[in-house]
């Protein structure tokens, strides 16, 4: 038996869940009782505990603030049919946070770290794990330069933290896409496959000039010829073409190496789908839809899940989706939720127990 990791814990004394509901609890609102938080110095981890979630004293020439350095991840643990705590792929993330540090010049997070830290953490706080359908407790585990000075270059101080949210569904409803083809999320070279939080920060001004358009999201396209889709700005994206289902391949190195859309693209395969990771253009997929074939696009991600995309708008061609006659998409989802809440067979390990 491999030992866990002995980190110094400080319970509160009363817990804040005794004055909430956990009910349609809205998405990253609510944080648990504890969080974790570790300090890099010298070239090591130290300052390693367990504590009451509080506040942060930073320094206003703390390095994050002025130049980014800053990446994170999102898991989520849900309650099993056995009432335990169990967290979804997180060896998964813990790996891709890592390659997220590298491209950022950021410190390696030991597995011991990551890995223990989260689990005594949820072990901790399992309680706060809605016990309702499309309810999960979500995990965020993130790091960002703590150096108290301003100059460009890789910091030398770094914090790690893990906070838990409660959280119902991300979107309750279909959504509606736009397809982007003025701004760009990441280029060839750049860092769109790391989870950085600059990737996000630099999403929202056309996400905000689609909202005003009447949808939700955007779905980028390529930096070079606006041609070939990439990823929804919270979310991978999957078409279902005839018998096959497409997702953009992730060669480029501008689309996050979804941890769903992996879990989603094995589910399809077992379902009978051709698999597709491949350059997709906007021309074929308007091609798809006017002959018949393009049945169904959806989302995939940690805090979406699987999101029915009900409309798909490009210049001014505009798709529209009956998600209700939708048959792939909910089965897939239904047995993502069925494997995480210990209802159907586990057979690829994807649930790791608190």
């Amino acid at each position: 038996m491999i030992a866990t990791m002995d980190i110094a814990t400080t319970k509160v004394e009363r817990s804040k869940l005794q004055d909430l509901n956990l009910e349609n609890i809205p998405f990253g609102k609510y944080f648990s009782d504890h969080m974790l938080e570790a300090d890099y110095e010298n070239g090591e981890w130290k300052n390693i505990e367990i504590k009451p979630y509080q506040p942060l004293l930073l320094s206003p020439s703390l390095a994050a603030l002025h130049y980014g350095q800053a990446i994170f991840e999102g898991i989520k643990a849900y309650k099993g049919a056995d009432g335990e705590a169990y967290i979804f792929r997180p060896q998964d993330n813990f790996r891709r946070f890592n390659v997220s540090a590298e491209r950022m010049q950021m410190p390696q997070v030991p597995e011991e770290l990551f890995m223990d830290g989260m689990k005594q953490l949820v072990e901790l706080d399992s309680k706060w794990i809605p016990d309702m359908e499309d309810h999960s407790l979500y995990i965020r585990p993130f790091m960002f330069s703590s150096d108290e000075m301003i100059g460009v270059r890789p910091s030398e101080k770094y914090k790690f933290i893990i906070i838990l949210s409660p959280s119902g569904p991300y979107y309750n409803a279909p959504i509606r896409i736009y397809v982007e083809e003025q701004y760009v999320r990441a280029v060839p070279g750049g860092v769109g496959y790391a989870k950085a939080a600059g990737n996000y920060g630099s999403s929202m001004y056309a996400t905000a000039q689609a909202k005003k358009k009447g949808y939700d999201q955007v779905l980028w396209t390529d930096a070079f010829e606006h041609k070939y889709v990439q990823e929804i700005g919270t979310m991978n994206v999957i078409f279902i073409i005839g018998n096959k289902a497409i997702t953009p391949d992730l060669g480029s190195g501008t689309i996050l190496a979804g941890v769903t859309r992996d879990s989603a693209l094995t589910l399809l395969k077992e379902a009978g789908f051709t698999i597709e990771e491949r350059d997709l253009s906007i021309d074929e997929i308007i091609e798809a839809y006017k002959a018949g074939i393009l049945y169904e696009v959806f989302g995939t991600g940690t805090a979406a899940t699987i999101t029915y995309i009900k409309e798909l708008r490009y210049k001014d061609f505009v798709m529209h989706f009956d998600t209700d006659k939708w048959k792939t998409a909910p089965t897939v989802k239904k047995w993502l939720t069925d494997i995480r809440e210990g209802r159907r067979e586990d057979k690829y390990g994807w649930m790791v127990k608190a």
